[in-house]
């Protein structure tokens, strides 16, 4: 089973993504996990996407869908995979389509999570960074030390400001409307999750969408 993850920063998709891909005995993978794989074992395709990033320009749609597609034949993805941020715009959904039918599958479900806006606001804005390990927390006052005992200082990121929220999600709307409006009029099973509530109750929400 391949199953897309969409849903606004904050939604608590790459939580509910491992979340899902345990229950299911799947790998979950990320563009970002891939590419990383893939410069770090040195492919062909790795080393173009490399030079890209060296540069400091976007790696192409069609080197990353290469990838991905070379990602999506290794055996440990026979039995399904769970896929994280790999589709935010249309021609992502078209390639990613073609990949799939390249390789005689298909995205069985698009999961989408929904909360609402205000929700996502107060969820993010009360969001910590460990400044050494970049891992996010929640509950923990900014200025103070890493839970891990790191040594690193909690600090609330840019991006985690109310403002820089409310822009987020403008983009990630208008970004993801017409990928879902894509998906719809292909015939894709697209369920959406209400994202609220405890992370177990979303959990629960989702698996029984995929049939668990």
């Amino acid at each position: 089973m391949i199953v897309v993850l969409l849903g606004p920063p904050g939604a608590g998709k790459g939580t509910q993504g491992e979340r899902i891909a345990a229950a299911l005995g799947v790998p979950k993978i990320a563009t970002g996990d891939v590419l990383r794989a893939a410069v770090k074992d040195g492919t062909t395709l790795g080393l173009e996407a490399k030079g890209f990033m060296d540069r400091g320009d976007l790696v192409p749609d069609a080197v990353i869908l290469g990838i991905m597609k070379e990602a999506l034949a290794l055996p440990a993805q026979a039995n399904g995979v769970i896929l994280d941020g790999v589709v935010r715009t249309v021609p992502q959904a078209e390639g990613l389509a073609r990949v799939t039918q390249e390789l005689g599958r298909k995205v069985d479900v698009v999961l989408v999570f929904d909360i609402a806006g205000e929700l996502l606001v107060e969820r993010l804005s009360g969001r910590t960074t460990c400044d050494k390990e970049q891992k996010p927390f929640t509950g923990f006052e900014r200025g103070g030390p890493c839970p891990n005992n790191c040594g690193g200082v909690l600090v609330r990121r840019q991006d985690d400001e109310p403002d820089a929220i409310l822009h987020r999600l403008r983009v990630y709307e208008a970004q993801t409307a017409p990928v879902l409006a894509w998906y719809v009029a292909h015939g894709a099973n697209v369920a959406h999750i209400d994202a609220t509530g405890s992370f177990a109750d979303v959990t629960v929400r989702a698996l029984a969408t995929v049939g668990r």
